[in-house]
């Protein structure tokens, strides 16, 4: 079995899905760089695509901020290659809805998963319409970066999640997005000498290097993450800018070692009122 709805029940939303049940509402689909094949073949083999959250410099963080999941019925918004999915499953979620924009990432993620209790949906984040009181919590990571709306996302997102339900989430730092390429201001010799942050208070579609491609990203402020919380029904409960876990510095000191001289994500922890 890999990652199929089989005795789940599934909460459809509220548009016809197309191409035979995929979970694809037609006419919606937006182009996806994570299903350009060069752009997947780079992005698959990051530490964190092969061994997982253990690899994610976050984890550690995030980890401690997301509720007991024992009994849950979880969202994952941006889900990738599911692994936060099976996460929750491990740690007893009753059900868990995974979904995404990328058929290349879904089909990672369904080769990987064996649990019946997970089901992935492709779309795009934007696009979910779920009925009231779908789900308990609703858990994204390094998503919202790739939307423009991200108060119209928290109002769909705090419309389907229970009473008290909990929405955990990573996001790129604003300082991070803000400048817009995301790379290091080098000197002659390529040595790192700071992070460029320009044009901070400008909203909008940033081009930015990932991966030697070239990637579509909105940036937002710090103020846009947190008021789109707060107007939307939210109580915000805990705000974090992460450094990365010290055996991930000794692991890997090429990736992680400039990690502390800027903030690169940002956590939040936030609850429906």
């Amino acid at each position: 079995m890999t990652g199929g709805a089989e005795g789940l029940p599934f909460l459809t939303p509220r548009f016809p899905f197309g191409r035979g049940g995929v979970g694809q509402p037609e006419d919606t689909m937006k182009e996806n760089k994570y299903d350009d094949p060069t752009f997947f073949g780079k992005y698959s083999r990051m530490p964190r695509s092969k061994e997982g959250l253990a690899a994610a410099g976050e984890w550690h963080v995030l980890r401690r901020m997301l509720p007991p999941f024992e009994g849950k019925r979880v969202l994952d918004l941006g889900c990738g290659f599911g692994w936060h999915c099976r996460y929750a499953v491990e740690q007893g979620a009753a059900s868990v809805v995974g979904v995404d924009l990328s058929e290349r990432m879904l089909a990672e993620a369904r080769a990987m998963t064996d649990s019946p209790a997970i089901q992935y949906l492709r779309m795009p984040i934007e696009a979910i319409d779920f009925p009231a009181d779908s789900f308990d919590v609703a858990i994204s990571s390094l998503a919202f970066h790739y939307i423009e709306s991200f108060g119209g996302l928290c109002a769909k997102v705090n419309r389907c999640l229970s009473a008290g339900g909990h929405f955990v989430f990573s996001v790129e730092h604003p300082v991070f997005t803000a400048q817009g390429s995301q790379e290091w201001h080098c000197d002659a010799q390529g040595n790192h000498l700071h992070w460029p942050v320009d044009s901070y208070f400008s909203e909008g579609v940033r081009k930015a290097g990932f991966l030697g491609e070239e990637v579509m990203k909105y940036h937002k402020t710090l103020t846009a993450y947190v008021n789109g919380l707060l107007q939307n029904g939210f109580e915000l409960l805990e705000l974090v800018e992460p450094q990365p876990e010290p055996g991930l510095l000794e692991a890997y000191p090429e990736i992680m070692r400039d990690e502390l001289r800027r903030p690169m994500m940002l956590l939040v922890s936030a609850r429906k009122r």
